[in-house]
């Protein structure tokens, strides 16, 4: 039998009359839930701008030839959409989840710091112009690719300068929301919840708000640096003054290495909820999966020079890095043997968050075992820049980041919206996507392999086949995404379909589940008092 709400909190659902009404209770929002869909909704947008930059990169690329596009602006287009994807869709889709759903699953009234919540939120959107406004700059948008080399970044127009300040801003947007994440997770938690007894995602994101700290100064340290080159007389990666380029490689990916598992570890935290609650079990091994999420953090800043094989480094530092790399792959090897192992003999049912989630664990699993193939130097050399590396980080980052959040978003969709979506239309996304993403990016691998190097608008004959093929797969799996927010997504804000119960899902644990659906403007004023398990409120 679901428990019921503590006796203070039993009127829970009557506090929406504390709402505020229009515009202002968005631009002025500092209510947890609110400022997490305004970051949904941003990331969305971010992510149909970058996708539309992403179909003119295959568009271009359907046949041999200049189609479309010149080659300056076709390395324009994928930089942008690099950059675009990276920071500002993926990482805010997540923090979108963490607003939302981080309070709810410990039991806290909102999130510690609610004003700066707004404030890193409503910094995003002048970068974001900024980012999209470099196309229409003198010289248009910047062309050094998303990881912004030297020397190329020293020889861009101003774009470069708006890129460079868009980063700064959302760099400070990032920390200050880990730092309302820490704190909140550290602080705020409902009498009863231990740290291991924590959801997952909670986990998760406790991990990768810390390692978000550690790296975005990185970050600002390497494009001021840049910056300084361009405008200053400095000459940290300009040769001609004693500067060095591959420090820039150094610098750069010792951030790079660590956001890969930053934008990764949240979407680890959504399968693990997601997977048990349609196996109808316990997690298997819920503290070998704590350990294995620090452990992949603290490995990840051991493995930048990877992608650096081809500079001309020592022996003896390849072979480290090679080493360490293939390491890393042991902890996050770990977690995929759990969710098989919490599916294992359990009482499955294929709902769509749970289509998703096993849908996850399979094209993650082959991002991986492609990384792991690039982490031999031998073999890298060759790879270096070639398609097969495209079709190893899209595996990673739209099958693995991507398809996760849409696990996320079918199954807390329900508490968000206090209305069910339509499972057919969400079993069709599902199979449209897993379909169209992999006649997209699976060809790559061959690509690569053949010796297609990437970033170049113009290719042989003999690799017009699989490109054809690839961009075909892409327009379909784009069409799959604006299905989902037409029919799936605008439904379900607008309250249409059938009412969400409490808990719509059979095996679903957590505190989030203990609140009405729609989830009240006001959750937990008083805090929850929890069973042993920490998943109930005790009546």
């Amino acid at each position: 039998m679901s428990a019921v709400l503590d006796p203070h909190d039993a009127h829970a659902h009557d506090h929406d009359h504390h709402a505020p009404a229009g515009w202002r209770r968005w631009v002025y929002a500092t209510n947890h839930k609110d400022i997490g869909t305004l970051y949904l909704l941003f990331a969305f947008t971010m992510l149909m701008v970058g996708g539309v930059l992403a179909l003119l990169i295959r568009a271009e690329l359907f046949q041999p030839g200049l189609q479309l596009v010149n080659p300056e602006l076709f390395n324009q287009l994928t930089t942008m959409h690099g950059l675009i994807m990276v920071f500002g869709a993926i990482m805010p889709a997540f923090v979108g989840f963490a607003n939302w759903m981080i309070p709810l699953q410990i039991g806290a009234s909102d999130m510690a710091f609610a004003r700066m919540n707004n404030f890193s939120f409503w910094l995003m959107i002048p970068a974001a112009i900024m980012l999209v406004a470099s196309f229409f700059m003198p010289g248009g948008a910047p062309a050094a690719g998303w990881t912004l080399y030297a020397p190329l970044t020293l020889q861009m127009g101003p774009s470069m300068d708006a890129g460079i300040f868009a980063m700064h801003i959302l760099g400070a947007s990032s920390i200050m929301g880990s730092i309302n994440i820490i704190v909140t997770i550290l602080n705020m938690r409902a009498p009863g919840m231990t740290l291991m007894k924590m959801p997952m995602f909670c986990w998760t994101w406790l991990i990768t708000a810390y390692l978000l700290i550690a790296v975005m100064p990185v970050l600002a340290g390497a494009i001021t640096m840049t910056l300084t080159d361009r405008h200053f007389g400095t000459s940290f990666f300009n040769p001609a003054g004693g500067g060095d380029p591959v420090m820039y490689q150094h610098i750069f990916w010792f951030f790079g290495h660590p956001e890969v598992y930053i934008m990764i570890l949240p979407a680890f935290g959504i399968v693990s909820q997601v997977v048990p609650a349609f196996a109808r079990k316990k997690l298997f091994g819920y503290a070998s999966m704590v350990y294995a999420t620090g452990s992949i953090a603290i490995l990840s800043f051991v493995v930048w020079a990877h992608h650096m094989f081809t500079t001309g480094m020592p022996v003896t530092g390849q072979l480290f890095f090679m080493y360490s790399t293939m390491l890393i792959a042991v902890p996050t090897g770990v977690k995929i043997f759990n969710w098989i192992a919490t599916m294992w003999k359990g009482s499955m049912t294929f709902e769509t968050p749970m289509l998703w989630a096993v849908g996850f664990i399979f094209v993650f699993t082959i991002g991986g075992f492609t990384g792991l193939i690039l982490s031999m130097a031998p073999i890298d050399i060759n790879f270096q820049d070639t398609y097969y590396v495209v079709a190893h980080f899209h595996y990673v980052l739209v099958a693995g980041s991507l398809f996760a959040m849409f696990a996320g978003i079918y199954y807390w969709l329900p508490k968000w919206t206090g209305v069910m979506y339509s499972e057919g239309r969400g079993k069709l996304h599902f199979w449209w996507s897993m379909i169209s993403f992999n006649i997209t990016f699976f060809p790559m691998h061959f690509l690569g392999l053949a010796g297609m190097p990437r970033r170049y608008a113009d290719y042989p004959m003999q690799f017009a086949d699989f490109n054809a093929i690839a961009s075909v797969g892409a327009f379909a799996f784009g069409l799959a995404q604006v299905y989902f927010f037409l029919f799936v997504i605008v439904p379900a804000m607008r309250g249409v379909g059938p009412k969400a119960v409490q808990k719509p899902w059979d095996g679903a644990e957590g505190l989030e589940w203990e609140v009405p659906s729609p989830a009240p403007f006001h959750t937990f004023e008083n805090p929850p008092k929890l069973d042993a398990t920490a998943t109930k409120v005790i009546g």
